[in-house]
């Protein structure tokens, strides 16, 4: 956003060296009168004043721009010094020494680190002041460029602070969202399954029967759904979806149990499954349980209806390798582009509908444990996902 007149006055007034820089300048010029002036197209603008003479300007006042000599220098950004203008030829003539009865005076200009033109130090006096010596202009160019330095400083210092603010409200708006999903969305859910549950256990007709399992579907739907977007929301509002890595010799137990569970939700696909995996793995088991349901569930989703889906599980060259594959039409290369993205939905599937969040999580996942999760389709093969990661990653306090 563009810095405003009282962004510039309350920076300067932060400057606590900028009042010492005035005095400073007062006794190396002999001059009475010394300011920090903000100059922009349209307002000349007092920000820090030192005040012998009277002048008559305090922080925050102003003077017409076009009566000051700070404009000229605005506009061709260098400095400008005289020390008795009734004996220059040029400024005995000019309309600033007349108008604000000023014989000596001495302006350079402020620049900020990006370049950008923030206004003038200067000095002004309507006696004449000796200003023949170089080292006086070579001094508060010094000074102008200590302020601006001071300046970047105190910008730099006010964002990281505005960022911490936004970090910290972005926080708690995340445990909001969180706490929310994992409590005030879950509890009522809870109840409803346990119902549907009770309902399931009592001597109802067939066609009440029919109604209670699919209010029991509904129930798992909507818990997946909450479990999807908790995740989304520990991805993308935190630091990425949590685990819990220890050395594991049940993984293959617990991927049989994913492949029966995806079977009876999807009695009409083939899954054939093999489970090679004869050593322990540094991994975080439910997670990857859940990673290897997401795939299973895409290729049930998505393959073509009368085909297999195949599942294998092998250690290789030092690496858990898990393929799931599918047959079906390939998908298409901007599709495959964003195929790990939440929200993406390439394909109608089967009318199950859901959040887009399958593989955005299985990806996450993967990442988690210091592994890939990647893909290839083609019309002739078709899909094949394979997720890979280190037997024991490095940097892993293996556990068990």
């Amino acid at each position: 956003m563009p810095r405003t007149r009282q962004d510039d006055l309350d920076a300067i007034a932060r400057l606590p060296a900028v009042d010492k820089i005035l005095r400073v300048v007062a006794r190396t010029t002999g001059m009475r009168f010394t300011a920090v002036a903000r100059v922009t197209d349209t307002h000349w603008t007092a920000c820090a004043v030192h005040d012998e003479i009277d002048f008559g300007l305090e922080p925050g006042g102003e003077l017409v721009l076009e009566t000051t000599i700070c404009n000229e220098i605005r506009q061709h950004r260098a400095p400008v010094i005289f020390g008795q203008a009734s004996a220059d030829p040029h400024w005995a003539q000019h309309h600033t020494p007349k108008m604000y009865g000023l014989e000596s005076y001495i302006s350079v200009p402020i620049f900020r680190h990006d370049g950008s033109f923030f206004g003038t130090l200067c000095a002004i006096d309507p006696k004449p002041a000796n200003l023949d010596d170089p080292l006086i202009l070579e001094t508060l160019q010094l000074y102008a460029d200590l302020i601006a330095a001071q300046l970047e400083q105190d910008d730099r210092m006010h964002a990281t602070e505005a960022a911490l603010v936004d970090a910290q409200a972005l926080a708690h708006w995340r445990e909001q969202f969180i706490a929310i999903l994992g409590h005030d969305l879950r509890s009522p859910l809870m109840s409803l399954t346990v119902g549907t549950h009770m309902l399931s256990l009592a001597p109802l007709d067939a066609q009440w029967q029919a109604q209670v399992q699919r209010m029991g579907r509904s129930c798992e739907r909507m818990t997946g759904l909450i479990d999807d977007l908790l995740d989304l929301a520990r991805t993308r509002l935190g630091d990425g979806i949590p685990v819990v890595l220890v050395r594991d010799d049940a993984l293959a137990a617990s991927f049989a149990q994913v492949v029966e569970e995806v079977r009876g939700g999807y009695p009409s696909h083939a899954i054939r499954a093999r489970l090679s995996l004869d050593q322990a793995v540094v991994c975080d088991r439910r997670r990857l349980s859940q990673l290897l349901a997401n795939l299973l569930v895409n290729a049930a989703t998505h393959g073509a209806p009368d085909a297999p889906i195949d599942v294998a599980a092998d250690i290789l060259d030092g690496a858990l390798v898990v393929t799931v594959a599918n047959e079906g039409p390939a998908i298409a290369d901007t599709d495959r582009a964003r195929l790990f993205q939440p929200y993406v939905r390439v394909a109608p599937g089967d009318g199950q509908g859901g959040l887009g969040l399958g593989l955005y999580i299985a990806a996450e996942i993967a990442r988690a444990h210091g592994g890939t999760l990647s893909v290839q389709s083609s019309d002739a093969d078709g899909t094949r996902f394979v997720f890979r990661m280190p037997l024991a990653p490095e940097a892993v306090a293996i556990g068990g």
